[in-house]
């Protein structure tokens, strides 16, 4: 099995502005939207995975890929602690979550809690975690080969960017829940978390199933460098960032005879399908 050095992205949005920010999110935003209509017609499958330490953008990034899609065609993942039944069929854990033709599934931390946090805090046995070592590209590569489209990011941060959020979210009213006893752990092992994270780029990057690397510690140009290395990688280089390029907030579509104003971009997707299906419907019956 032929490895990989891990995909380190380097950004184009370093330095950018709120309103660069937020044309740009939206311009991203509409190719995704693209790209998982093209996914329900041609019945792909497609996991999006982030791995990070705490703090480090996974949840509020995967929610900038998702506020406009389709809702009924993806889901979004934060597993809990497994059961002693899921810790021992771990890759079935998951498996059970993959998205049917068509759909699109983020996962919030992954598998490859397995490779990082769990043997970092002592959360499974050495025996446990040398076993997923060996075995998982292997189970990745067998899923890709039956149609399973992976991508795995990893968002970096800093200690300091890192201790500045989780210090944030302590005294904010709104998002101290946020914090556990597990993330007080795993901050004063940040060393010993490093060596992990070392061994799972070094051992489970290959060149189908690549880790894509991330720089963390500017939220807002780790979102859209997030969400551009998608549609790259679904649309090639055609993609151009920053063209300042402005995009509607609304759309309007014809539907039956009727037109539709105003719309959202969800509201907008929703109603081509609509129109998508009744055309087809109409040409079969013609036939």
């Amino acid at each position: 099995m032929k490895l990989r050095e891990v995909e380190a992205i380097e950004t184009p949005y370093a330095g950018v502005d709120t309103i660069a920010y937020t044309n740009e999110k939206k311009r991203l935003q509409v190719e995704l939207l693209n790209i998982q209509q093209r996914i329900i017609e041609e019945k792909k499958r497609l996991v999006v995975i982030f791995e990070g330490r705490d703090a480090a953008g996974k949840g509020s990034t995967i929610k900038r890929f998702t506020e406009n899609l389709i809702p009924k065609y993806y889901k979004t993942l934060e597993l809990g602690i497994p059961t002693k039944h899921e810790s021992k069929n771990w890759f079935q854990r998951y498996e059970r979550h993959f998205p049917k033709p068509g759909e699109i599934t983020f996962f919030d931390r992954s598998w490859y809690s397995r490779a990082l946090i769990e043997p970092t805090l002592h959360y499974c046995s050495n025996r446990k975690y040398q076993n997923f070592m060996n075995k998982v590209l292997t189970w990745e590569h067998n899923h890709i080969a039956k149609g399973l489209i992976v991508i795995k990011y990893y968002l970096s941060v800093d200690p300091e960017t890192q201790l500045y959020r989780l210090e944030n979210r302590i005294n904010d009213p709104l998002s101290y829940w946020k914090i556990s006893d597990t993330d007080i752990r795993a901050r004063k092992k940040w060393d010993v978390f490093t060596e992990y994270k070392k061994q799972m780029f070094k051992h489970t990057s290959s060149k189908i199933s690549p880790w894509v690397v991330i720089n963390g510690n500017e939220k807002l140009e780790a979102r859209l460098t997030s969400m551009l290395y998608l549609v790259r990688k679904f649309l090639g280089k055609d993609y151009i960032p920053l063209t300042g390029d402005d995009i509607k907030a609304n759309h309007s579509i014809k539907v039956n005879g009727v037109k539709f104003r105003g719309l959202t971009l969800q509201q907008f997707s929703v109603l081509q399908e609509l129109r998508d299906h009744n055309e087809l419907s109409s040409n079969l019956k013609n036939k």
